[in-house]
Parts: structure tokens; C-alpha cells; sequence
């Protein structure tokens, strides 16, 4: 292990699970699952299996330094890395290994959220310790996969073929293509097809692999922050990275290397994962009550209530009746109630509150 590392990005604000998850505090910080740890607390457990603590990093805002300190206290702090604006995951990813490479030129990097749910803790590490292996013998770029079980429109997928090369892991293959988010219907043919795989934005490889990666498939981003390897883990580290999102594209890891390039795997996985994009993926992983309603909160009473999701505060007493396949949260003062099959508004109610009612409630 001495040469693995973990990559966490952390800078996401979370519009869709509004208004427990706002710009001040983004789901990545909150007990959003009601089990007493945040979802950044969760992922960091789950690293400290595959690398030590001082090898773990975490990429985030830089308004949100504070937060992560706070809720991870035996993280090193110069293992937090400031963002100075958003710019995707590509930049972050590229900050944040050309930065451990100068560390350590062996690195061996997991990249994930943090902010997705993980069930099958060993399974998951596993994986990981497969694709860890694979990465340290080959120039190679690996994602982990998940085997599908619906035809969801909301991940992006992965076509695999049989690997060019003889694989100690049989899960491990070759990725023949990319596609974003499909339609219903071809969500439907990718399941039906048995070589599709959900694309799960989890990633290993060597830093040196995706360095020259980076460098071959997008010179110009990877430029921005090759230009820096004299300031990384120095005290002028700080000064270039804001020059360099400054001038840095808004461009994903996806975009930048992983459709270009021709030596990425995918290690096909099932572990319990789950992205946790919207307030109906979360209804998914809470235990139900026999009305299959999820409930997250201590003093909710419901009355012919069905198929609904509550999460309200510990203090709040809320009774319920008549409801359907509705979505009811409670937070901070601002409750938001809104039909389950229509949560892809919820973005949009979050623009309209912050045009009529100001940037305090979101």
C-alpha cells in the first residue's frame, strides 16, 4: 500500500436533493442517509481500507475548506486541495495527480465522489484492489462499472468487449464505447444487449498513466497544470492554482481522456452503488414502513400516506395525510413538497426561489 492514494472530489453543490442540500452546505456534508455519518465521511472510511490517511486527498471549493476539516479531523491538512471556481472533473483530476506525482512518481490513484453510496463494503474493496493491481504492472486507465439492473436514463454507459490482453481478474475488460445519457428506449436495448455496463465515475490508474494521458488526448488542459509541477507542495502552490482556473476549461475527466484514449478497462462490478442524484434514487435505500413510504426523522406521523419520501429534522413533528408518491422535505426553514415523478423540477425551483426570494434560501 505504500504507493496507493485516493483522489476524493468533493466540490459538487447537490442542486437536486434542495433544500437540505444548499450552496452553504452541499450533500457531500450531510447525513442525508440518517445514519450519523455525512456521505464525505462514508467514502473517507471506505479509502482508508485501500491507502492510509495521508494519502488520502480531497478536492473541493474553497469555500468549503472549513467543512471538510471539520468533519474529517484526522485528515492532514495540506491533503484538502482548494478549488478556487468549478471547473468540472477534469481539472480536478489533473490538480490532483500532477501534484501526488511529484510525491510520489509510483503513485497508484483511486479517484471517486464523494458523495455516492457504496452497500458491499468488502466487495467494493475488491474491486478496487484488482484494479489497483492491474494499474501498477500496465499504462492503463480502468473505471469501475456497474452491472445494470434497470434501464435508467440517468447514468451514462459503457460498452465492453473481451480484453486485448490475458486478465488475472475475468471481470476486468476492454471499453469499446461511451454513451451519455440515453434515451428510454435505448437505456432499455443497452440492459437487453448484456454489454452495457453503468458508468459509476469511479476511476483507477497510475498517475503516470493519466498524465500521459492527459498530455496526449488534451494538451491544453493538461499544460495549464504541467506548468505548476515547481509550485505543487511548496508555499507557491496556492497563487498558481488560482491562476490556473483561471484560465482552465470546464471540461469532465470523460470528455478530456476517457473517450479518447485507447487503453481503458472497465472492471465490471456490483457492490450496492448508487449515485444518490436525486431525492428518487435516495427513496430507493431507505428502509420502507408498510405503506412503502422512507422515512428520515424521529416524529413523523402519516395517514394513508403511499410510496412517499419524508425527511424532515429530528426536532419537527410532522403529520402527513393523504399523500401519494410524494417527495416532503423539511429544512432549515424551507419546506418543499413535490410529486416524485416530477423531482427533475426541483433545479428549477431552486433558480425561481433564487431569483424571487434571494440566494439565502438555496
Amino acid at each position: 500500500m505504500d504507493h496507493h492514494y485516493a483522489i476524493i472530489m468533493a466540490g459538487g453543490v447537490g442542486t437536486r436533493f434542495w433544500p437540505m442540500s444548499t450552496t452553504q452546505h452541499p450533500k457531500q456534508f450531510l447525513d442525508i442517509l440518517g445514519t450519523g455519518s455525512t456521505l464525505l465521511q462514508d467514502t473517507y472510511k471506505r479509502m482508508l481500507n485501500v491507502c492510509s490517511k495521508d494519502h488520502i486527498y480531497i478536492v473541493t471549493s474553497s469555500s468549503y475548506e472549513e467543512l471538510v476539516a471539520e468533519q474529517l479531523p484526522d485528515l492532514p491538512k495540506e491533503n484538502i486541495l482548494c478549488e478556487p471556481s468549478r471547473r468540472n472533473t477534469a481539472p480536478c483530476i489533473a490538480y490532483a495527480s500532477y501534484k501526488i506525482h511529484k510525491r510520489d512518481p509510483k503513485a497508484i490513484t483511486i479517484v471517486a465522489p464523494s458523495d455516492h453510496l457504496i452497500k458491499k463494503q468488502e466487495t467494493f474493496i475488491k474491486a478496487i484492489t484488482s484494479c489497483f493491481e492491474k494499474a501498477e504492472k500496465e499504462d492503463c486507465l480502468i473505471t469501475l462499472g456497474i452491472k445494470p439492473t434497470r434501464p435508467d436514463t440517468g447514468y451514462g454507459y459503457i460498452q465492453y468487449v473481451e480484453s486485448d490482453v490475458t486478465e488475472k481478474d475475468n471481470r476486468i475488460y476492454k471499453v469499446k464505447t461511451f454513451t451519455e445519457k440515453p434515451d428510454h428506449d435505448m437505456a432499455d436495448f443497452f440492459l437487453k444487449s448484456g454489454d452495457f455496463l453503468w458508468n459509476s465515475g469511479i476511476f483507477c490508474w497510475s498517475t503516470k498513466s493519466i498524465i500521459s494521458a492527459l498530455e496526449k488526448n488534451d494538451p491544453e488542459l493538461a499544460n495549464v497544470f504541467k506548468d505548476g509541477i515547481d509550485a505543487y507542495n511548496t508555499d507557491k502552490e496556492k497563487e498558481f492554482i488560482v491562476n490556473a482556473y483561471n484560465i482552465c476549461k470546464n471540461i469532465s475527466i470523460d470528455y478530456s481522456v476517457m473517450e479518447k484514449a485507447k487503453n481503458v478497462y472497465v472492471r465490471a462490478s456490483i457492490f450496492g452503488w448508487s449515485d444518490l442524484g436525486t431525492w428518487g434514487s435516495l427513496y430507493t435505500h431507505i428502509p420502507k414502513d408498510k405503506q412503502h413510504n422512507a422515512l428520515v426523522g424521529k416524529n413523523i406521523i402519516t395517514y394513508d400516506c403511499n410510496n412517499c419520501i419524508i425527511q424532515v429534522p429530528k426536532d419537527k413533528l410532522v403529520v402527513l395525510q393523504g399523500l401519494e408518491d410524494y417527495i416532503v422535505v423539511e429544512s432549515d426553514g424551507v419546506l418543499m413538497i413535490c410529486k416524485k415523478q416530477d423531482e427533475q423540477q426541483i433545479r428549477n425551483f431552486v433558480n425561481d426561489v433564487k431569483v424571487n426570494k434571494g440566494e439565502k434560501f438555496v
